[in-house]
């Protein structure tokens, strides 16, 4: 079973072919990623009319590259899987036009994926778990605590009240100076930065519910950096170091608590399970792991090329629903917003 995954539902454009292991992972056949980030850098953030016109320009080519890295034709995968949302909608659109054009014109399934659900998945792909397990979802649109129960069995245990955590490190960033993507700029100025500088606050630590906030926690910064204007350099990494600490914090606490909620409801876990763009912070990552190892977990995250936005994710979100015979026709909608508990399996 061959799958060719499109994804175009921010500022990267990605096309890639997957195929299932005989090991339970997947085998990514080819997975081109084309990002938009010099076109966005000098307004600080995606700007969504640049973002579609950029997917229409490089779509086509895009996807001919990854069937031709396939070794293989259009006519000989078995499916064509598409971030249908949730996203910004005129990239979306894109996407899910030119899915719908092809499996139209090949005659094959389409499965219009929920861009979240592929992340869920992803640790499957890499790393052939079984259900269920915890997830992490962390970007810079959605901040999730979400017991992965089965393909489109989903339940959230917690979520952000306000920003989500790559939207605060990104806002962290734009207030320091930094430059764009703010999430990596923030992690490297912190390697070198003293995290007990500065008492920044733990939002939400210790509170019965697994949800985050975090603005409360950027406005602390904020006023540390004001307090100290103007900032030298050993200032901005003092304060990147407190802020990623503070958060590392948090999120620790918020897995605790959802790990107990999790074993409630659905047992013990296979593994704890971390996805999307801030999965490749390299403090959250030595964090989750240690956590886990004393919850006598696994933890899985993808390789750092797989957090981002990618196609091979939804390829192979896309085999995990047509081997359940899930797939859509060609009246799939696009969607600015689709929560992940209702990506159900239902064909």
């Amino acid at each position: 079973m061959n799958v060719l995954g499109i994804e175009t539902t921010c500022d990267e454009t990605a096309a890639s072919i997957v195929m299932p292991g005989e090991d339970g992972r997947g085998r990514i056949l080819s997975n081109e990623v084309l990002s938009q980030i010099a076109e966005h850098a000098a307004y600080g953030g995606v700007v969504p009319e640049i973002a579609a016109r950029a997917h229409v320009e490089v779509l086509d080519r895009l996807v001919a590259r990854a069937l031709d890295t396939a070794g293989m034709s259009l006519s000989q995968v078995d499916g064509i899987a598409v971030a249908a949302g949730p996203g910004l909608i005129g990239g979306v659109l894109i996407g899910l036009v030119t899915a719908k054009t092809l499996a139209l014109v090949a005659r094959k399934p389409l499965i219009a994926v929920n861009h979240l659900e592929a992340h869920a998945l992803t640790a499957r792909l890499t790393d052939g778990i079984g259900f269920p397990y915890l997830l992490l979802l962390a970007s810079g649109g959605h901040t999730q605590l979400v017991a992965v129960k089965g393909v489109g069995d989903y339940v959230r245990l917690g979520t952000t009240v306000d920003d989500a955590i790559g939207e605060a490190f990104d806002k962290v960033a734009k207030l320091l100076g930094l430059g764009y993507p703010g999430g990596p700029e923030v992690e490297r100025m912190a390697e070198t930065g003293n995290p007990e500088r500065f008492a920044l606050p733990r939002p939400m630590l210790g509170r019965r519910e697994p949800n985050f906030s975090l603005s409360g926690l950027k406005t602390a910064l904020r006023i540390e950096a004001e307090r100290l204007e103007p900032l030298s350099g050993a200032d901005v990494a003092d304060l990147c170091a407190s802020f990623q600490a503070a958060v590392v914090d948090v999120v620790v606490d918020r897995v605790r608590v959802a790990l107990r909620e999790f074993g409630a409801m659905a047992g013990h876990p296979t593994a704890l399970v971390a996805a999307g763009g801030v999965a490749a912070n390299g403090a959250i990552r030595r964090a989750l792991t240690t956590q886990a190892n004393e919850a006598g977990l696994a933890f899985v995250a993808p390789p750092l090329s797989l957090c981002g936005d990618n196609g091979a994710m939804i390829a192979w979100a896309g085999i995990e629903r047509l081997r359940l015979g899930l797939v859509d026709d060609l009246t799939a909608p696009a969607r600015a917003r689709w929560p992940f508990a209702e990506a159900a399996a239902v064909a």
